[in-house]
């Protein structure tokens, strides 16, 4: 039918209509290439922005980051930086001044696997306080047995020998539990205490100040382990503090009862710090003997590196407003370029600013203005996001998008995604690369052949690149001629402090006897662990 009402339209009619067609068709091209032409040149910008949001094609945006990447040759000056003031921590004439400061720990033995027996460790370095037992079976073996016990808030900030005593019940606690309470066995204990010490000796150190909550009175300026051991021999424990320890010469210890070549250790965590086996000849501030081994371990205090200034070329402005906002302005400039206090706080900074820039989170800004959210408040941004981040591949980006919610920022777009993994990455390679910086000043230091670095710390153990990128970088940093070895360290301070109680001492079968067997000399058993 429609076919038959075709065939009776005239010629002429048919033509008319396929003009009229051809002509709307043409126009409504015309205009719609007029209206598309109009939206290019009315919005350049914001076109070249869509086309080029892959961060690493974004000058605006490298740009901002430009400023966290140091060269080989930035990194070669910072060492030869760090060389000087590790001079000026163990010279006499400047030791008062540096902000190195080079603490010779006391500590000069370090095991070789061989060492058997059992030992006692306190970890005191946070509301958490752990009792260990470790039973050294020689040949590297360890095992350990431990619990942990809480400070309550009332004796965080209550007297001193109230923290004390609260530290030997816990310990008498572990011992009746394990059966060695009164055994007629005096067992040797270590002491890490995280806190900062002026150390006088291996089982020797005046607390200089409180951190982390505690605020209990009548313990700064005293010697700690004096304080303990009184309140163990109060309560009639048979335990004798041997050896009070930092958490990073702990990790050495630990690290070298498996690896003997381990001569450097490394905290990478909320904090950092490193220590490292030095020749007695080189450290003028040595005030004991001269016997062998001619050699002690020193606690660097590395965190306050660049508290002078000298490292003002390579901080960017976000270090300077991080450093600022802290509860310690003008101090750890080294820490707060590198640890995890400081870490997620960096990323958050260069989120901002990359925001108040229109170059993130495009078409949201007005979403994005609730200042409440953990994004506009400072600490907002934990080092664990970053590690969180960093860990995504491909194209979905899961972690990184309930990260970005998690701080407030709804509906990521997969470019908000990978502009925010790439200014993690770039903060974290940062950090990775300055601390293996330091460490390469230490390896070539030391100048051996083999060396294994015992490190320790949430922020080594959990992110998912900074090993690889600290070792690239000492790759090309450490002499040609030696070997090194990143290892993580095993409960450095736990077992590292057990460690230290027993390096004096190679064989412990005379001294550390089994339960049916008689009881040590007291004081045979102190001479021999701490001389």
């Amino acid at each position: 039918m429609t076919l038959d009402f075709v065939h009776t339209l005239p010629h002429d009619s048919i033509t008319s209509l396929v003009r009229k067609a051809a002509y709307g068709l043409v126009t409504t091209c015309v205009i719609g290439t007029a209206v598309y032409a109009g939206y290019r040149v009315a919005a350049p910008e914001k076109h070249l922005i869509k086309r080029h949001r892959h961060p690493e094609l974004n000058d605006q945006i490298e740009k901002v980051l430009d400023s966290l990447k140091i060269s080989d040759e930035q990194l070669i000056h910072i060492m030869h930086i760090l060389e000087e003031e590790m001079s000026a921590g163990l010279s006499p004439t400047t030791h008062k001044q540096a902000n190195v400061k080079m603490f010779p720990t006391y500590v000069r033995n370090i095991p070789n696997g061989t060492e058997m027996g059992q030992v006692l460790a306190l970890d005191l370095g946070g509301t958490n306080f752990r009792v260990l037992l470790i039973d050294l079976r020689g040949n590297a073996k360890i095992e350990l047995t431990s619990k942990i016990f809480v400070i309550p808030q009332s004796i965080m900030i209550g007297d001193g020998k109230h923290l004390f005593r609260h530290l030997a019940e816990c310990l008498a606690e572990f011992m009746a539990k394990e059966n060695i309470l009164h055994s007629g066995i005096c067992y040797p204990l270590g002491f890490t205490f995280s806190f900062p010490c002026k150390q006088e000796g291996l089982a020797s150190a005046r607390l200089t100040a409180w951190t982390k909550g505690f605020s209990c009175s009548g313990v700064v300026n005293e010697d700690v382990v004096k304080l303990l051991q009184e309140a163990i021999t109060e309560k009639g424990i048979n335990a004798k503090c041997v050896a009070l320890v930092n958490d990073t010469v702990g990790t050495l210890m630990a690290c070298a009862y498996k690896d003997p070549s381990t001569a450097i250790g490394l905290i990478l965590g909320t904090g950092t710090n490193a220590c490292y086996i030095e020749n007695l000849d080189k450290v003028g501030t040595w005030n004991g003997d001269y016997n062998e081994p001619k050699q002690v371990i020193i606690n660097m205090e590395w965190g306050a590196f660049g508290d002078n200034g000298r490292l003002k070329n390579i901080r960017t402005k976000y270090d300077e407003e991080v450093d600022i906002s802290s509860i310690n302005p003008g101090k750890q400039i080294f820490e707060k370029m590198i640890s995890g206090m400081y870490m997620g706080e960096i990323v958050r900074l260069i989120i901002l600013d990359l925001l108040q820039h229109e170059l993130l989170f495009l078409g949201h800004r007005d979403t994005y203005s609730d200042y409440k959210t953990p994004l506009y408040n400072r600490g907002g941004f934990y080092t664990k996001f970053v590690s969180t981040v960093e860990t995504d591949e491909g194209i979905k980006f899961s972690n990184t998008r309930r990260v970005l919610e998690d701080i407030g920022i709804r509906n990521p777009t997969y470019d908000d995604c990978a502009i925010v993994q790439h200014i993690c990455r770039q903060v974290s390679k940062r950090a990775a690369r300055l601390a293996g910086a330091g460490l390469a000043v230490l390896i070539n230091r030391i100048g051996k052949k083999n060396i294994t670095v015992g490190v320790d710390g949430s922020l080594y153990r959990y992110h998912p690149r900074f090993k690889r990128n600290m070792e690239r970088c000492m790759e090309t940093l450490v002499n040609k001629d030696i070997k090194f070895k990143l290892a993580l360290s095993d409960d450095g301070s736990g077992k590292g402090a057990a460690m230290v109680a027993c390096v004096a001492e190679r064989n412990f079968s005379g001294i550390f006897v089994e339960h049916d067997k008689e009881t040590v000399d007291y004081e045979t058993l102190t001479k021999s662990l701490i001389n």
